[in-house]
């Protein structure tokens, strides 16, 4: 801890992802949140490039007028490799900025997308020896990548939808208007949506209602993630579920169930939907008989251990009714680290449920420090 008492947690945001933006938004709450008598916040941006500085005290952190922030200067830090070092390094000298800021307690890894969400940080700070908030290598990684987030799930018996995964989409043989076959086309139907196997918030997939604008679509994914997953729609309502990690180590903990419903003219729940268009309603906690709610709750905590995820995750559902009539829930897919945005679905589902945010985040902080055998703040 630092020379406060205090609990030093470094707040890492930004990123080379296509949602840098949002990991903005979302490390901006997470840090509001963190009560300044208990922790003492390090924010660390990760810029575009992959640069790791300390950000600029302007550093803007959300969505103001529709810009978007982005982190751009500060000064320069670097994750230290040896577990000795205790975290962060300053690179370049600044005033105020003294040796002790390197000593960090935990990291909470507050980014979205490609080497963030995926493995690849994590990796990192299980190098360093640093603990940090949400799930570890592998559960990032499989949950990240959507191909293998259905194998896993399918193979705990929780249902998926139809689709068809397009390996090295970026070459000439997936921008052919024949790339899926006859057979493939029919048992997917229409409309199908495309997206990059291992990316978030909507980014890259096209919702494709007419098999014309198929190469189209495959190229917007490719572009983010060379291997794209062609995807059936799935009739039905759009329900998320919060899971935490189990206090002591109990089993894990789900919220109470939210459901999306997109205002009339809105087609499905896109990136501009999401953040940037009043175009969907959300109800918080959704209007489901005591029996779906808990279908959804049981179902959430069964992926997040089939995924072998560790602190929290927020799983997607789609519920339909199957051809006798019966309720028939689908999973979407799995994110080990939802956004914390104001408006995001994980932080209001928790305050349904009876955990505020800044409960929300003590609870993440705590879990991540139990799980390195170190005490939570007090």
């Amino acid at each position: 801890m630092s020379g406060t008492g205090r609990v030093r947690v470094a707040v890492v945001f930004g990123g080379r992802s296509a949602e840098h933006a949002i990991s903005c938004v979302s490390a901006g709450s997470v840090i509001a949140a963190l009560d300044p008598e208990r922790y003492e916040v390090v924010p660390v941006g990760i810029a575009r490039d992959g640069r790791w500085v300390l950000p600029d005290p302007a550093q803007r952190l959300a969505i103001t007028d529709g810009l978007l922030p982005e982190v751009t200067g500060g000064t320069a830090v670097s994750l230290v490799g040896d577990p000795a070092g205790r975290g962060l390094a300053v690179l370049e000298p600044a005033q105020g900025i003294g040796a002790a800021l390197t000593e960090v307690d935990v990291v909470f890894p507050v980014l979205h997308g490609a080497y963030g969400e995926d493995g690849t940080i994590q990796g990192l700070l299980e190098m360093s020896g640093l603990p940090y908030v949400g799930s570890g290598v592998f559960a990032s990684a499989a949950s990240m990548d959507k191909e293998f987030t259905k194998k896993l799930l399918a193979s705990a018996g929780l249902p998926q939808g139809d689709h068809v995964v397009l390996r090295d989409a970026g070459g000439a043989l997936w921008a052919h208007p024949d790339a899926l076959s006859a057979a493939d086309r029919e048992r997917l139907g229409l409309p199908v949506f495309v997206k990059p196997s291992r990316a978030g918030s909507s980014i890259g997939i096209t919702r494709v209602t007419d098999w014309a604008q198929f190469p189209e679509a495959v190229a917007t994914a490719a572009a983010v993630d060379g291997k794209v997953v062609v995807e059936a729609s799935v009739p039905g309502r759009e329900i998320e579920c919060g899971v935490l990690a189990g206090r002591d180590g109990g089993a894990p903990e789900a919220s109470l169930p939210a459901e999306i419903r997109l205002k009339p003219g809105t087609d499905w729940y896109d990136f501009d939907a999401k953040y940037l268009e009043d175009a969907v309603e959300f109800d918080v906690p959704a209007d489901l008989t005591p029996e779906q709610t808990r279908a959804v709750q049981e179902a959430s905590c069964r992926a997040y251990l089939a995924m072998d995820c560790e602190g929290l995750a927020r799983v997607d559902f789609f519920l339909g009714t199957g051809p006798d009539g019966e309720d028939r829930l689908v999973v979407n897919e799995v994110n080990t680290m939802p956004g914390f945005t104001p408006i995001s679905m994980f932080p209001r589902m928790w305050a349904a449920s009876g955990v505020s945010y800044p409960e929300l985040v003590d609870r993440l902080v705590a879990s991540a420090l139990a799980r390195a055998g170190r005490p939570a703040p007090r």
